[in-house]
């Protein structure tokens, strides 16, 4: 057999097959998608030597449950859901193996709220423009390549004589396995159109704590807080990046995450960083945060701090 499989028993609320993202068509109006959490989707490839953009699972909330058809590795980071294979717990940030006829099963998330699974080599799909991202909005990518999130009865393909090789046996830094139930600060790099917020309010948005909406998603995350306001009455729609911080006029802002529309006319108090999108993307609803500000070139710095990491010998 060419291909292996996992057959999918319970799928949770949501779970998407994601790599790294689908870039160069926001000109057509196609956001990014990839992973919410780039940096644990990251590890979770990571543990298993497998190439940058690899597709792996992203699993929203937890309650996935799989039987794996055939002997397969993988690994799972991010978000705690109390792991079980064939009933035994399994932790959390580790590389595992699936002998064919056993069951991974997921509870819900009790740290975070993204966890992602990879399998050596990466899940196979078919890309659609250039990426495996699965954004449901543009019902594009993902298992199917419709944009569709796993049902019960579907099935993730991967190649079982990856699994066979030899992979080195490595284990996450401890700055990989980060609290996701303490309060962080996210780093946010002033836009052009901060100038135009009045002092009181740009005092409160880094003095004071904010916390997650429940109406969030994979395109944004609200927050709650003190109400923000902007001298700008008109604004021509701009094109948006990952992490932008929009604020439309009941003051409270809206963070754009990987499947945000392309453009957007509500001002910007300014970007997060990729890493504190990802942070964000594990806050879970109710969480408090604060935000801190940075610049591009530290925001730059940190992340290719990251990736570096990423390819240190175990």
């Amino acid at each position: 057999m060419l291909h292996g499989q996992l057959t999918i028993t319970r799928p949770g609320p949501l779970s998407t097959l994601q790599d790294a993202g689908r870039f160069g068509v926001r000109h057509l109006g196609i956001t990014q998608g990839g992973p919410a959490d780039v940096q644990a989707w990251a590890w979770a490839n990571w543990l298993l030597a497998n190439h940058w953009g690899s597709p792996a699972l992203e699993i929203t909330l937890g309650g996935l449950s799989l039987t794996a058809e055939q002997h397969c590795r993988l690994a799972l980071c991010g978000a705690d859901m109390q792991a079980h294979r064939n009933g035994e717990p399994l932790a959390n940030g580790q590389a595992f193996t699936l002998a064919a006829g056993d069951i991974l099963t997921l509870g819900m998330a009790r740290s975070g709220v993204r966890a992602y699974l990879a399998v050596v080599g990466g899940f196979i799909a078919q890309p659609i423009l250039g990426s495996t991202a699965c954004v449901m909005r543009d019902q594009l990518g993902g298992h199917l390549g419709d944009g569709s999130k796993l049902a019960a009865g579907d099935t993730l393909v991967f190649s079982p004589a990856l699994s066979e090789r030899n992979i080195p046996d490595r284990h996450l830094p401890a700055h990989a396995l980060p609290d996701y139930g303490a309060e962080p600060t996210l780093a946010l790099i002033p836009g052009a159109q901060c100038r135009f917020f009045d002092d009181h309010s740009l005092i409160n948005a880094f003095s004071q704590p904010w916390r997650v909406d429940p109406r969030s998603d994979r395109m944004g995350i609200r927050l709650q807080g003190p109400m923000l306001h902007c001298n700008i009455d008109n604004l021509i729609s701009e094109g948006l990046a990952l992490g932008a911080v929009q604020v439309p006029p009941d003051g409270q802002p809206i963070v754009l995450l990987n499947d945000r529309q392309t453009i957007g006319g509500y001002p910007r108090l300014g970007t997060l960083t990729p890493l504190a999108c990802a942070r964000l993307a594990q806050c879970q609803p109710g969480q408090s945060l604060s935000l801190t500000t940075t610049t591009a070139a530290q925001a730059q710095a940190e992340y290719r701090h990251f990736r570096g990491a990423l390819n240190t010998p175990s």
